[in-house]
Order: C-alpha cells, then sequence, then structure tokens
C-alpha cells in the first residue's frame, strides 16, 4: 500500500470510505479490505477449516460488498453487514462439499483436554498459538465461528448475534460452550491471547486485494 492510501486508511471511517468508492474512488476499496481481511478470514476459515477455501470465501464475499455497496443502509455497522455477507458466502460454499460427517461436541472433550495438558512445559509461544488453533479447529462449528467473533475478533454480543441471525442469548449459550471444551486455561496458563491466533500476513493481503480488484474491473 503507497504512503498517501495507508494515510487514509488510518484517518478514514467506513462512512467516508464507502462515500468516496460509490462516488467513484473506486481504489479506495483497498482500505476496506485491508482493515477487514483479518476478520473475514477467520469467520470463513470458522467455518470452512481451509485456508485457501477461506481466501476464496473472502474474495466472493469483497466482490458482492462491493456490487452491492449503494444498498447498504447504515443500519448496522458496516463491519457486521461485511461479516453477514462472509458468513453467507461460507455456509453457502460449506453446502456445495460432499456431505461430511456431523461432528459433535462430546466428540472432542477428551481430545481438547489432551490438548491442553501443560502446553507451556513442552512448547514455545509458536507451537502453543498451533495448540490453541488446532483447539478452536476442532469446536462444533455452531461453537467455533460464535468463538472467533467473540474472543479472537473480539466482536460485541450484539454484532455477534446480527452477524449469524442469532439472538443475543444463543450467542452467550454458544460462547459458553465453547470456552468450556476449550479448557479455558489452556489459554489462561499458556500466557497466549487469543488474538494472536490466525494472523493474516502482508502477503495474503496483498494477494487478496489483487484478486478483489481483478474481478472488480473485470
Amino acid at each position: 500500500m503507497d504512503p498517501i492510501m495507508a494515510k487514509q486508511q488510518r484517518e478514514l471511517d467506513d462512512t467516508e470510505v464507502i462515500a468516496r468508492v460509490l462516488g467513484g474512488e473506486t481504489a479506495l476499496y483497498e482500505i476496506i479490505m485491508r482493515r477487514y481481511n483479518e476478520r473475514l478470514y477467520r469467520v470463513a476459515r470458522a467455518i470452512l477449516r481451509d485456508d485457501s477455501e477461506a481466501e476464496d470465501v473472502m474474495q466472493d464475499a469483497y466482490v458482492r460488498a462491493y456490487r452491492n455497496l449503494a444498498q447498504f443502509e447504515g443500519r448496522s455497522a458496516f463491519t457486521t453487514w461485511l461479516t453477514r455477507i462472509a458468513v453467507n458466502e461460507a455456509l453457502q460454499r460449506r453446502k456445495q462439499r460432499l456431505k461430511m460427517e456431523p461432528i459433535e461436541a462430546e466428540d472432542h472433550i477428551m481430545e481438547l483436554a489432551a490438548l491442553g495438558d501443560s502446553p507451556e512445559q513442552n512448547y514455545g509461544r509458536q507451537e502453543i498459538t498451533g495448540i490453541l488453533e488446532q483447539a478452536i479447529a476442532a469446536l462444533p462449528e455452531q461453537y467455533r465461528v460464535v468463538y472467533m467473533l467473540r474472543e479472537v475478533e473480539e466482536m460485541s454480543t450484539e454484532e455477534t448475534a446480527e452477524a449469524l441471525a442469532l439472538s443475543e442469548e444463543n450467542v452467550r449459550i454458544r460462547l459458553h460452550r465453547a470456552r468450556g471444551l476449550l479448557k479455558k486455561y489452556l489459554v489462561e496458563k499458556a500466557g497466549l491471547a487469543a488474538r494472536h491466533a490466525y494472523p493474516f500476513h502482508l502477503s495474503r493481503c496483498d494477494r487478496v486485494v489483487a484478486n478483489v480488484f481483478a474481478k472488480i474491473n473485470n
């Protein structure tokens, strides 16, 4: 990203960016993508559990959002609207897969507990992060996606409920269940903040931006 774009990314809020994109400054859409790449990657990966498919979903979500930008009415936060589009894209892609065996929460309790046995004694920070990501990936989808948005992305209960079309009470219940399955002490004892999981590196960010603009300009 060039210095001018980087400066605008820091200074412009979503509403200003959207207005200018709709006004013809298409290049500014890059600000939106770079601002929310990590969030969309995390939620798509939580549903699909596959890096490559998560990237494809991100690109499709950005293209769909761009084409429907004029329909965004501001009744909810733009990030919530965008996240909801990514969730729908991921769910649609998952439906197209071959049917998989359902994963029940109870089947993973012992597996997740095993992952949590004194990790600080055997692994460095990078390995511990990998264990946390593996534990999150092992959660049943209904808990995994809520955990990703609430704990990793630090979205509010209200925002998560709106993004996933759930009640706030349902979000709270699912988050509580996810925390139990993950054996939260694993995060606490390892001294690892959940927000460090699933980093979205610059090279991947650049690739998504380039691919989205290629689709938009076709």
